[in-house]
């Protein structure tokens, strides 16, 4: 009886655990989207007509900014897909028994 007492606080330490894990892949999620949202602003400061040299080297840093910016947020979406996936498989483990099995 004992070792079914087990198994219960096993599977219920990895529901736990999995819904931690969404979570976590949700904040991902949002701060990509953060990213992409000021991405959209550089985009904007760099359509610009600025004339002056000044002018034109504050939009040349912009367009840099934006582009590791942009690499961020990729990345950030791709940790996110990754972070969900683990989700899963710590779901999946929690259907096994202790010998293994599902």
């Amino acid at each position: 009886m004992s070792g079914g007492i087990l198994a219960a606080d096993a599977n219920a330490a990895c529901t736990a655990r999995s819904y931690e894990v969404q979570l976590l892949g949700r904040r991902l999620a949002v701060c990509a989207d953060a990213a992409g949202a000021v991405l959209a602003r550089f985009r904007q400061v760099e359509l610009e007509g600025w004339q002056s040299p000044a002018g034109r080297a504050y939009r040349n840093t912009v367009a840099l900014q934006a582009a590791c910016l942009g690499r961020v947020r990729d990345r950030l979406h791709e940790s996110s897909a990754l972070v969900a996936r683990h989700a899963q498989a710590v779901a999946a483990s929690s259907t096994r028994t202790p010998n293994g099995g599902y």
